[in-house]
């Protein structure tokens, strides 16, 4: 069996409203189809959910699915796969997937990239190899990339704004969902933050998981303060609150506080996080398989549990795949402790799927279905095509 094809397919998702950071948000610069925040010098983000579904080929006629997230311009992921990818890739055997990782990653380490959208591409790739792996094999994805450590992935579910009451009613109604776990994404000063945060735990109670998402825009002062605020109302974690080139800043934090810091969403292989593993610089570690795929994925996940650092992956604008691969990913993974998840953003994510995919009372149920256990319409991806 031989790879015979492999096809980059960018795509756009419309919704109504921002569903991840919640429907209100600081002033931002419009630029069209795309923001960034007025105030703070962070992320570009779409008006869409956008990303990069990859499909590849054998010439046995097995198809596998993966993606490559890519929340702006998914059409540079898509010519990194024809023009980079694809010519490593044609005639490989799927099965050599670690092979195929290491050859594709190497290809470009001389000229400078050994991050960014070309690793995402390598992770969507990687990502649909799996899948096919797993359908030849009869076997769901977590059976062969590590085995089955849990029968469900539990899951917290992502919510934000700038009112405390509105963030309040919409902790309340995740946890009419069934969540056991919420995130914060608040883009305020660390004052703002804790006002909402206090006004969240009151309404839902102490039973409640909590954690806080800042979005880079802390100080290592201001990080400081915000989690001993924090802190006193039992939150699990406060997340990236530094930018991500500050690992001494990083380390200072985690020293400081006595609630976990989680961090390493933006980091794609374990080279890029070798210092702040060797640093301590995480307590949580939060890489996305949609950025890592699937192989480096667990490399950085042993690394994580060499330093006993539990691993709790990220999704945040991942489409549907990210969401199905995450699963298999964090049913075997042993140091696992939670995934993220967007409910209200399930529902425009299965825009390319023939059969519904999503959790049940706050947890992924982990099936025997080959594969990814997910079902993309291909009819349904062109319909999103970006043109």
């Amino acid at each position: 069996m031989k790879i015979k094809e492999i096809t980059a397919f960018p795509i756009r998702i419309p919704h109504g409203h921002d569903v991840e950071e919640g429907k209100e948000r600081p002033p931002v610069i419009d630029f069209g189809d795309y923001f960034v925040d007025e105030q703070a010098f962070t992320s570009i983000y779409s008006k869409h959910h956008e990303t990069t579904v990859i499909k590849i080929e054998t010439d046995t006629g097995v198809v596998g699915w993966g993606e490559a997230q890519s929340p702006v311009s998914p059409r540079t992921t898509q010519v990194i796969v024809e023009d980079l990818v694809r010519p490593l890739i044609l005639g490989r055997d799927p099965f050599d997937i670690e092979a195929i990782w290491t050859r594709n990653y190497g290809a470009m380490r001389e000229r400078g990239h050994p991050t960014g959208f070309y690793v995402d591409a390598i992770a969507g790739t990687d990502i649909a190899l799996w899948d096919i792996v797993g359908k030849v094999a009869g076997k769901p994805v977590h059976k062969l990339a590590g085995g089955r450590y849990r029968d469900k992935v539990l899951l917290y579910a992502g919510i934000g704004g700038t009112d405390p009451e509105k963030v309040a009613d919409m902790a309340e109604e995740h946890v009419g969902y069934g969540y056991k776990a919420l995130k914060l994404h608040l883009l305020l000063d660390a004052e703002g933050v804790a006002e909402i945060a206090r006004a969240v735990r009151k309404r839902i109670g102490p039973s409640i998981m909590l954690m806080c998402d800042v979005h880079m825009r802390q100080s290592v002062t201001s990080a400081i303060k915000l989690g001993r605020d924090l802190e006193k109302l039992e939150f699990t974690w406060l997340e990236s609150p530094l930018v991500p080139d500050d690992i001494p800043g990083a380390v200072a934090l985690c020293e400081a506080l006595d609630m976990a810091v989680a961090i390493g969403e933006w980091s794609r292989t374990r080279y890029e996080m070798r210092e702040a593993f060797e640093r301590r610089a995480y307590d949580v570690v939060m890489h996305d398989i949609a950025r890592t795929g699937i192989t480096e994925g667990h490399r950085i996940g042993t690394i994580a549990d060499t330093y006993n650092i539990p691993v709790a992956p990220h999704v945040g604008g991942g489409g549907i795949l990210s969401v199905a691969a995450t699963v298999e990913y964090s049913a075997s993974c042993s140091n696992f402790m939670i995934m993220e998840h967007s409910h209200h953003a399930n529902d425009f994510k299965n825009a390319i799927t023939s059969i519904n995919y999503g959790p049940t009372n706050g947890y992924f149920e982990v099936t025997d279905k080959p594969g990814l256990g997910i079902e993309i319409d291909q009819s349904l991806v062109e319909k999103y095509l970006v043109s």
